[in-house]
């Protein structure tokens, strides 16, 4: 009989591991209170605050705030000096936390969190049936994330970097282009391009109703909508011809049968149009991923709750995930019928492929 010995060090350390773990998502409900409550923002300007200082400056109670900021400063989030009994925000940590302007803002991704444990029973029953959860049945704070944490990333890299490292799309776009966008969202992505190139004319595409409402409003709030229009429509129903550039922001491996889709795009797409994916940042093996991919753990995370249910509630249910990595994601193309795939470009979350007909 073999008797396992064990390494009480070991068992501390990985204790003390999940410790943390429960902590960030303990804390990760608390950035949601702050940020719906304007509490990061009141301390963005670094300067200290008591609890009843915070709790007047954003209409508030002090005995909750109190709480909270005993919290934020326990994970390290606020400084408390004890002395003036005072909690400030770091400008670093603020650049992080208290807007979503910031190109280092990652507030937008703790609603994220609240919306998966919400729907922790549907994924279990999925889990025992193999069933998949359409996007629609996601919690709104899902919808609300995604647009805020993926916008950050898309106004910081959209316009400056990836559209540049594109072949020939920011002379056509210039010059005046016709873009298809699927799977638009909240439409994000689609009301920047518009912004920056007047001469363009934009459509997105959505299968969820509320988002593509919500995008119509944005579009209206940015002054573009008389270029862009939001419709509710399929990644294989669109009816756009000779198309300049098709586009699917973080969309294409949600998708239940990418390769038709990427083939409807492929036949809507003009003779030298452009096809861009924008994935999340994954390697082409798992080992890879984890070591390198800075976001792989909470990838992995909504790719299960999210991702690979969407996938797998449609058509065919490919469910790559969001961590396919550019082979898988090449192979998809191939199968579609494109030449000329490409890594165009990368940031610390996403790359960019591009494809040509």
């Amino acid at each position: 009989m073999t008797t396992t010995t064990i390494d009480m060090e070991r068992v501390v350390a990985f204790a003390q591991q999940v410790g943390a773990m429960l902590t960030g998502g303990a804390t990760a409900a608390m950035m949601v209170v702050g940020d719906r409550l304007g509490l990061y923002a009141a301390l963005a300007d670094g300067a200290p605050a008591t609890p009843g200082q915070l709790a007047g400056a954003t209409g508030t109670s002090e005995r909750y705030v109190r709480e909270w900021l005993a919290q934020q400063a326990a994970v390290g989030f606020v400084r408390f000096d004890p002395e003036s009994g005072t909690f400030r925000l770091p400008s670093e940590h603020a650049a992080v936390l208290a807007s979503d302007e910031s190109p280092a803002s990652m507030i937008g991704a703790a609603p994220l969190i609240s919306g998966l444990h919400r729907r922790t029973d549907e994924l279990l029953d999925a889990f025992r049936t193999g069933e998949g959860i359409p996007w629609s049945a996601q919690d709104p704070a899902t919808f609300e994330s995604v647009e805020r944490f993926f916008g950050v990333g898309y106004r910081t890299n959209l316009v400056p970097e990836w559209i540049p490292a594109l072949s020939g799309v920011h002379e056509k776009l210039t010059a005046g282009a016709r873009v298809v966008d699927v799977g638009c969202g909240r439409g994000v992505p689609v009301i920047l391009m518009a912004a920056a190139y007047p001469a363009s004319e934009f459509v997105g595409y959505d299968v969820h109703p509320a988002s593509v409402e919500t995008a119509r409003r944005r579009a209206a709030d940015a002054g573009v909508s008389e270029r862009v229009r939001f419709e509710i429509g399929h990644c294989h129903g669109y009816r756009d011809q000779d198309v300049d550039v098709i586009t699917f922001f973080d969309a294409f491996h949600d998708l239940g049968d990418p390769v038709g889709a990427g083939l409807h795009a492929r036949q809507a797409l003009a003779e030298d149009g452009t096809l861009v994916l924008v994935e999340p940042m994954a390697g082409d093996d798992l080992a890879t991923t984890l070591a390198t991919a800075p976001m792989a753990a909470i990838n992995f995370a909504a790719s299960t709750f999210l991702c690979t249910p969407n996938s797998l509630s449609q058509p065919v249910g490919l469910a790559l995930g969001s961590q396919a990595g550019e082979a898988r994601l090449r192979k998809v193309l191939e199968e579609a019928g494109y030449q000329g795939i490409r890594k165009a470009s990368t940031s610390d979350f996403h790359m960019v492929i591009e494809a040509k007909p």
